[in-house]
């Protein structure tokens, strides 16, 4: 925000907003955390600043900075080096780049890295290469998460490769909080470019981009004088970033503290609630039901979905998106938050229960970035040790041109073989569809549930009837044939379990949540050697 005024009075008093041209008092700009009340534009906060607006109470208790002033190559240009410092800390009360700091969120104990783009643009030397670094080690031996906010032009041309190596410095610490299991998050401000974008700004657990922030490893200037193409509109900023996979949510400032305090939730030790077990186990408890009956139930548009389950059953569910290559994929929902006192991570097929949303979803058929973004999560659940919950209701894998093109039967391929071998707790719940290899890279599973309402197939009956019928108008006779339903999964143990469905909608999510709060007890304890190992021996044996 720039200021509106002329005497030094109406410049304390009055600011103008650089989006929308709104002169508003500055007192009303500081409580909406430098967000124009007119437009929502986000102005750029310093970072002590940043610092009170994240943390609880904005109290921060700041780490040591006690670095010698650096000129590596004594480099002049218009000005020495040493006299671009000491204005930048004039002009801004800092002494470096990014302030680190010790604080919580949410009651949870955090290390916090702020970069300040008004101190030389935010550019990354050496000195901010080794505080970043430090407030790095600190979380590690002190066993807490690190959030790194980033505004930055780069990597600071003043201290020459010395700074790129600042790259790798700051990269390899985070990554040994990788090795530690240890929840790492970077908040993307407006901008974050160059050596800062292309190291440890976007190699973090969840990256959070604030509206309008814009991010890259090259600027649209230096793109368009390159490459002589015109850049789209929005190009770079929040909102194209999260459609193409890169950032996992864009989140106004004043809801980033509770969002923060929910990801964060998850890192504490769990404390399961009883709940009563009312899974199925014997198959002839179980009616028959004709298979086309099955069908028609499990394809019903009004049956929960993965959304649903997530918001009744997960306490501070926080949905991430994007595979981190070149998008999201609207099939498939993924995300962090408490079940039964637990946390988890949820992964699940999402149709919808609208036409229009069918169609935006592709009706629960994933795409090659779909399977990608699990892959991603479930990296992450094995990071940080959380179980992971899997609720499968798909007709399949998308079968389009352009999924075919990106690889889908890699991915496929890619997320059954990372489940093999996950070591963390994996329950799986046919909720739905069970359709083929797009349904089993989400099953491989210790504990496989269904409802009784459900199927699991090699093939949909449609296909069956195409195929071997050569009459798609067969399906009836081909889903009999291929003995759809819990029944015969649960006669022939491919499914460790039936639930009941009631009548009430509600009730019949809230089934779903005790059965795997239930399952998930039973592998409470298991080494991860054991774990992966049973569940080799599960599918070995069929």
């Amino acid at each position: 925000m720039t200021s509106a005024g002329t005497t030094d009075e109406t410049v304390t008093a009055f600011v103008r907003c650089p989006a929308c041209g709104l002169i508003t008092y500055a007192r009303r700009l500081a409580r909406a955390g430098g967000v124009c009340p007119e437009c929502g534009a986000h102005g750029r906060l310093s970072a002590p600043e940043r610092l009170a607006h994240l943390l609880d109470d904005g109290i921060a208790t700041p780490l040591p900075a006690d670095d010698p002033v650096r000129d590596p190559l004594a480099f002049a240009d218009s000005r020495v080096y040493p006299d671009r410092l000491a204005a930048a800390r004039n002009a801004t009360g800092l002494d470096e780049a990014v302030v680190c700091a010790r604080g919580t969120i949410g009651g949870v104990p955090v290390l916090v890295a702020v970069m300040d783009f008004g101190f030389l643009g935010g550019s990354l030397g050496a000195v901010v290469g080794d505080r970043i670094t430090r407030a790095a080690e600190a979380a590690l031996a002190e066993r807490t998460p690190l959030i790194i906010v980033t505004a930055s032009g780069g990597a600071r041309i003043q201290e020459g490769v010395l700074s790129l190596m600042q790259m790798a410095k700051v990269s390899q610490a985070v990554a040994a909080l990788d090795d530690a299991g240890l929840l790492t998050v970077s908040i993307i401000t407006e901008p974050t470019f160059g050596g800062v974008a292309a190291s440890f700004a976007t190699c973090t657990d969840v990256l959070i981009a604030e509206p309008g922030a814009r991010m890259g490893f090259a600027g649209p200037r230096v793109i368009e004088q390159t490459v002589r193409e015109r850049l789209p509109d929005g190009f770079q900023t929040a909102g194209f970033l999260l459609d193409h996979g890169m950032v996992d949510m864009v989140v106004p400032r004043g809801d980033l503290r509770a969002v923060l305090g929910r990801l964060l939730a998850v890192t504490r030790p769990a404390v399961p609630a009883e709940v009563a077990d009312v899974v199925v186990r014997d198959p002839a408890a179980l009616p028959e039901t004709d298979a086309w009956d099955v069908v028609r139930a499990a394809r019903d548009p009004e049956r929960p979905t993965t959304v649903d389950h997530a918001g009744a059953l997960l306490d501070g569910f926080v949905e991430l998106h994007g595979d981190r290559l070149a998008g999201d994929c609207p099939a498939v929902v993924g995300g962090v938050g408490i079940l039964r006192g637990r946390p988890v991570l949820l992964l699940g097929h999402q149709k919808g229960h609208t036409t229009r949303e069918l169609i935006e979803r592709r009706f629960g058929m994933a795409s090659p970035e779909g399977y990608r973004k699990a892959a991603r999560l479930l990296r992450l659940a094995a990071k940080l040790g959380l179980p992971v919950v899997t609720l499968v209701d798909t007709p399949g894998a998308y079968p389009g041109v352009a999924a075919e093109e990106r690889g889908q039967a890699l991915a496929v391929a890619e997320i059954i073989k990372q489940l093999c071998s996950l070591p963390v707790p994996v329950v799986s719940v046919i909720t739905g569809e069970g359709g083929s290899g797009g349904a089993l890279a989400f099953a491989v599973a210790d504990r496989v549930l269904c409802r009784a309402d459900a199927f699991y197939s090699v093939i949909s009956p449609e296909g069956c009837a195409a195929i071997l019928w050569k009459d798609a108008a067969a399906a009836p006779q081909a889903a009999r044939a291929l003995r759809l339903g819990a029944r015969h999964l649960l006669a022939s143990s491919v499914v460790d379990g039936v639930l009941p469905v009631p009548a009430d909608p509600a009730a019949a999510v809230a089934a779903v949540g005790d059965a795997v709060a239930v399952a998930l007890g039973t592998l409470d304890g298991t080494g991860r050697r054991e774990l992966v190992a049973a569940r080799r021996a599960r599918f070995r044996r069929y």
